[in-house]
């Protein structure tokens, strides 16, 4: 990412970011407000707080209520009639195909991927007595504790970061899992027992990326955002985020894909894994590729071929029995 000022010459006078209200999707936009203010000193940066019904619905889990895209809705409203310029997403929660009108402008540098073990007694996993109740909201991660851990109870775990470690200190939970990237953007990481390694637990894709979305025709707002887009991230987040889209998945379907950078004299390889499961952890099929893309084509290209190995290996059959369980309604 560079944070060179640009010229007078090329800067905007006004940007507004439309954000939801959570305290860390409102680091998520002072970050981008920080960053787009340094580029920009004659900016005036604002954000525009809004409350999505992803943050309303907290009585039922994502994949019975209409997915991800719960999140995006409002803030995309925004972007649509001018009152906003720019929407600040957590990756992870943006659906792997937007409506038609937006796109995705910039990725930012990626922060930690790794899901993180959260206690108040237990110094890991493998700690847990069996019959201890762990909390999490993903599918993806009840799946890889079920199949790891069968004597855990898995308990579904709504809200946004501080309501879900108040559940735990409540005492309602012996442990829940979350996302390592936010615990550490608001300086919680001291509430991390334990990271858990993609071996154990393979992350959701695009998780610890952030994105900007933009409406599509605003080409002026996506020149403004090109120094802030770091190509490293976008090629391994696109990987991933094509390996979900190529089999249906979402968060209604227990499904991973995580890509890093390997270095090989010199070369960069980029290294995806991926699978699909079945909710009960009773079935995981697993593939990896790996790939030199110089393009973002090409690292789309690395993610179909993650998902074709799945596919060949019956994912589209597990995908299916899973929605029929877990169809959520359509998008309006």
């Amino acid at each position: 990412m560079n944070t060179g000022v640009v010229s007078a010459s090329q800067s905007p006078e006004k940007l507004v970011i439309a954000s939801r209200e959570s305290r860390l999707a409102m680091w998520q936009a002072e970050h981008v407000q920080v960053a787009l203010q340094k580029l920009y000193p004659s900016c005036e940066v604002s954000i525009l707080g809004m409350t999505t019904r992803g943050d309303q619905i907290l009585d039922r889990t994502l994949s019975k209520v209409g997915g991800k895209g719960l999140f995006v809705k409002e803030l995309e409203a925004a972007l649509a009639d001018g009152r906003a310029d720019l929407a600040v997403h957590s990756l992870k929660d943006v659906p792997m195909d937007l409506p038609p009108g937006f796109s995705l402008a910039a990725v930012l540098e990626r922060e930690d991927p790794r899901d993180a073990f959260v206690s108040n007694t237990y110094a890991s996993l493998d700690a847990l007595p069996s019959g201890s109740v762990v909390g999490t909201s993903s599918l993806r991660r009840e799946a890889l504790l079920r199949a790891r851990y069968p004597g855990l109870v898995i308990e579904p775990l709504r809200g946004n970061l501080d309501t879900r470690l108040r559940k735990l200190d409540a005492g309602d939970y012996a442990a829940i899992i979350l996302a390592a990237a936010g615990l550490k953007r608001l300086g919680l990481a001291s509430r991390i027992r334990d990271l858990l390694e993609p071996e154990v637990s393979l992350p959701a894709a695009g998780q610890g990326a952030l994105g900007i979305e933009i409406a599509a025709h605003r080409t002026d707002v996506a020149a403004w955002l090109a120094p802030l887009h770091d190509a490293r991230t976008a090629f391994a987040v696109g990987a991933e985020r094509a390996v979900s889209r190529a089999l249906a998945g979402g968060c209604e379907v227990p499904l991973a894909a995580y890509a890093h950078w390997l270095e090989h004299g010199g070369e960069r390889e980029l290294s995806l894994r991926g699978f699909v499961a079945l909710p009960d952890g009773s079935r995981i099929l697993r593939a990896e590729a790996r790939a030199r893309p110089a393009t973002q084509d090409a690292a789309d290209a690395l993610g179909r071929e993650v998902a074709d190995a799945l596919a060949a290996q019956g994912a589209h059959a597990i995908v299916e029995a899973v929605r029929g369980v877990n169809a959520p309604p359509a998008r309006a």
